[in-house]
């Protein structure tokens, strides 16, 4: 097979989908819902692994699938100066397990999980893909690293979810 340019073109005929075309909207029990979907910076299409289960018979190594498993979730957010969101995500941490008496006050899971949608947009605008969360809950709020050195940049800060499972527009 040859080198051609326009075979290669032929096959983005479209563009190619962009990376920066997305938003990320989270239910979460404590608010910052809306200004989440705007300062939300990065997030990633979510990943599964389907496990391997390997049995033997008559010395032959035979492979077959597994369990289904949902690799955390992960996203990075700008912080503004009322920290509308990081208030929210610690609020939502601190209603699983409070600092002080190791208490969960949330009323179980139906209180504290939440679902949550990352979608994927098109040049035009449409939506190419959606991914909805299901049973998804903070794990982590990572630290926001505070220098003197540091101009002209906005403070971000990760948030690590883990949930159930996940869903899409195109995969029942």
């Amino acid at each position: 097979m040859a080198f051609n340019i326009s075979d290669f073109k032929s096959r983005l005929n479209l563009g190619g989908a962009r990376a920066n075309l997305f938003d990320v909207q989270v239910s979460n029990p404590f608010g910052g819902d809306d200004k989440f979907t705007f300062t939300c910076k990065a997030a990633q299409l979510p990943a599964s692994t389907v496990g391997l289960v390997e049995t033997f018979y008559f010395g032959r190594q035979v492979k077959m699938a597994g369990d289904r498993t949902f690799a955390e979730w992960t996203v990075t957010i700008l912080n503004d100066e009322d920290f509308t969101v990081r208030n929210a995500m610690e609020s939502w941490m601190n209603s699983m397990n409070t600092h002080n008496g190791n208490l969960e006050v949330a009323g179980g899971a139906s209180g504290y999980k939440r679902d949550a949608t990352v979608r994927q947009y098109g040049k035009a605008g449409n939506t190419l893909k959606e991914y909805t969360f299901q049973g998804l809950f903070p794990t982590e709020v990572s630290t926001i690293d505070l220098d003197w050195s540091t101009n002209d940049a906005i403070e971000e800060f990760t948030v690590t979810f883990q949930y159930d499972l996940w869903t899409s527009n195109s995969v029942s």
